[in-house]
Parts: structure tokens; sequence; C-alpha cells
């Protein structure tokens, strides 16, 4: 499902999986720099961005490195530089970047990444789930879910704009899930290249290394600045949601889709919801319409935009239900929830607002999460929205006992 059509457009519909529109994006965006590391299963992105530069398609420096530390390091310098970067990783790569992670959104480098999501090790495993962004969440990194290849595609060039805005200045992560969306084709409506053109612009950084005009980035900060530079960082990520949503209506002008913090399906008179990131949605859509048939009033809530949280819309909603069931793909050990049911309970706490959450841990490694399950969560919800107790404020679903 794709988002809202508003009007007609016209635009070429071409098959690309996931990774591969991706690519597509970034190509359109015109970026200066790419550094990247090979991982599965983001291959594919680097892989076709480095078919481009070969082919003389695009005018891009394109960085073989020798691990994604590296890849991200070069992004940076590349960035400070006053290039327009891209990137890509998965997994263990991005656990690699841990630190420059960091360091990217401390210096406003706004790069660019897609991170195909994957889980980490160990046991090592090469398919789906969020704790490779969920470890990293906390990053200071803008932070955007896809749930199939057109939105890839959309929020990756969506992402130039708003991270390159003058009032935030941030990175910004695009997600898509790990073979679910990377590797599974679809027909993918791009966008004419001079549209794309008109609408990323060029990227006029505010500071840049210039040697004609010294200037110093990084420098050592001690307890008498160090927490000025963090509410700056704060700030900036303050400000992007508005810059989100100007971008996303512009984006709507030129292909008629169109965008926000978060997508509610049926919400407004259900009882009881499920809120959750990527792929999953599609599937939880698919079985609130079957239970909707039956006379269950159930919806579903997407998050587009996990950071910044979207505090304030999950808030408006959540007032009109009884009982909302959080699908976390990552495992918080140790805590009381799931790293998204925190954010949930933690918006629930601020704003007063009396809705029962309970949280469902599933989709682990790249298990299906199949529609009896999804159903079973639904009914789950309704039974705690009609009275009974929650009595298994966390569970696993579709594990084996």
């Amino acid at each position: 499902r794709r988002p809202r059509m508003t009007k007609a457009v016209s635009q070429q519909i071409v098959g690309m999986n996931g990774d591969e529109a991706v690519a597509f994006a970034a190509k359109q965006a015109n970026v200066d720099v790419v550094a990247a590391y090979p991982i599965t299963p983001q291959t594919i992105i680097v892989e076709r961005f480095s078919d481009y530069v070969a082919n003389g398609e695009v005018d891009t420096q394109f960085v073989c490195v020798e691990s994604e530390h590296s890849a991200l390091s070069a992004c940076v310098g590349s960035s400070l530089a006053g290039s327009r970067v891209f990137t890509a990783t998965s997994s263990q790569g991005l656990a690699l970047m841990h630190e420059a992670l960091y360091l990217a959104s401390g210096l406003r480098t706004p790069i660019v990444m897609a991170v195909v999501n994957r889980a980490l090790s160990a046991p090592i495993n090469i398919h789906n789930d969020h704790s490779d962004m969920m470890g990293s969440r906390d990053c200071g990194w803008i932070q955007l879910y896809a749930e199939n290849a057109q939105e890839a595609y959309d929020l990756t060039l969506q992402a130039f704009r708003i991270g390159e805005d003058h009032s935030v200045s941030l990175p910004v992560t695009v997600n898509l899930d790990g073979f679910t969306i990377s590797h599974a084709m679809e027909g993918v409506a791009v966008i004419d290249d001079d549209q794309v053109a008109k609408f990323v612009g060029k990227r006029e950084p505010v500071y840049k290394l210039d040697p004609a005009k010294p200037m110093t980035f990084g420098p050592l900060t001690l307890p008498d600045y160090y927490s000025e530079f963090k509410r700056q960082q704060v700030d900036a990520m303050n400000s992007a949601p508005a810059v989100i949503r100007a971008v996303a209506n512009e984006f709507k002008k030129i292909s008629g889709r169109q965008y926000s913090d978060i997508s509610a399906f049926n919400v407004e008179d259900a009882d009881a919801a499920i809120i959750c990131l990527g792929s999953i949605a599609g599937t939880a859509r698919t079985v609130a319409a079957r239970l909707r048939q039956k006379g269950k009033r159930v919806g579903v809530i997407k998050i587009w935009q996990y950071r910044p949280f979207p505090t304030i819309e999950i808030a408006r909603l959540l007032s009109n239900l009884k009982c909302v069931g959080v699908i976390d793909r990552a495992v918080s050990f140790g805590a009381p929830y799931g790293a998204m049911c925190s954010d949930i309970a933690s918006t629930k706490e601020l704003t007063g607002i009396k809705t029962k959450i309970f949280n469902v841990i599933c989709g682990l490694g790249g298990r299906d999460v199949k529609p009896t399950e999804i159903e079973g969560i639904f009914e789950k919800a309704l039974a705690y929205a009609n009275g009974e107790p929650i009595d298994e404020p966390v569970s696993f679903v579709g594990v084996r006992a």
C-alpha cells in the first residue's frame, strides 16, 4: 500500500526491489560523494550506484573503503567539505559505525544513509528485524521507516531536503526491512529527473571546510561548553518535524503521494489498535480490514518518523483508543518494554492519557509474522479494551515453546 495519492501524477512505473529504488533515488539526488562498504542485505544499493558511476550516469566520487567505520568517517569529512553525501549499511556494519554515528550528528553533517534493517549477532543472522537501528536510536540522527520499495524511494528523496535544511543540519537514516523490502521486486513510481532536481536542489552549507576561510570543526570541548553543544542538537531535532511536514507537502506536489509523521488506518472510531514500523504494517492493515468486516473496531498506526518521535500526534490518536498493542521487532534486554513501546509509554505518561498499552516482541531474525498472529494481537487488544486486566505486559509471538 502506497501513501495516499491525492491526484493523478504522470510518472513512470519501474520494476525495482527496495535496494534498487534507494540507489535510483540517490542517483537522482545527484550526490557528490558515496563512501560505502558492502554488507548483506544492503549490498545491492552500493552495487547499483557503482554501476551508475562506472557508466558515467552520475558525477559522483565513489570511495571504496576497508570498513563501515571508515565509510561513515569518509562521509563525515566529505560533508564537512560541503558535499552532498550518501551511504548505506546494515546490522553489524551499523554497529561498527556506532562511534561515527555520534560524530556525524554532533558535527551537524546532513548525511543520508539507507539502513537495510537486519538482526544483530550472535547468533549470526542475515534477515530482518530492527535491532540494528534500535541499538542506535539515540545517536542524534533523524530516522524514517519505509513500508515498501515505493516509500524507500520517496523517503530517500525527502531525506536530502530534510537533513540539509539550515534549521536542522542533521544526518538522516532511511530504514527498510531486509529482504522483505530490499530484495522484493515491485512497481515503483519514479519521478522525472528534472522534477527531482528542482525538488532536492543543491546543497548550500552554512559552514564548510575552506582553506580560504579557516574554521575549526570538532574541537576538544570541556565541561564548560559541552552541554551547550548537545542542547543545540536537541533544538535542531525539535525543529525537524516542521521541516519534515513542509518537505512532505512539497513532495506531494511532484508525486501526488502524501507523507506525514505517522499513517493512521481506521483509528478514528477504533477501540483498539496496533502500532508498528516498516513492512509489517501492510499485514496489520489487511487483518484490521478483515476484522472490521466482522464488526470489530480496530485500527493500525504506522510510524514513518521514529526520530524525532511524533509525541503530539501519537498522543492525539491514543486519546481516542482504549488499548494499543505495540509491536517491537527488537529486544531491549533488561528493560520493562521494547524500544518503541517505551516511547509510547513515555508519551502516555507525559500526556496523562489512560489508554492501556501492551508490548509484543515478534519477527526477530526475519521470522514471518503471520496474519493469524496479528489477529491474535488484535483480539488481545480488544479484550483489554473491554475491561480484562493486562496479564502479559510484554509477550513474544511466534516463538517455539
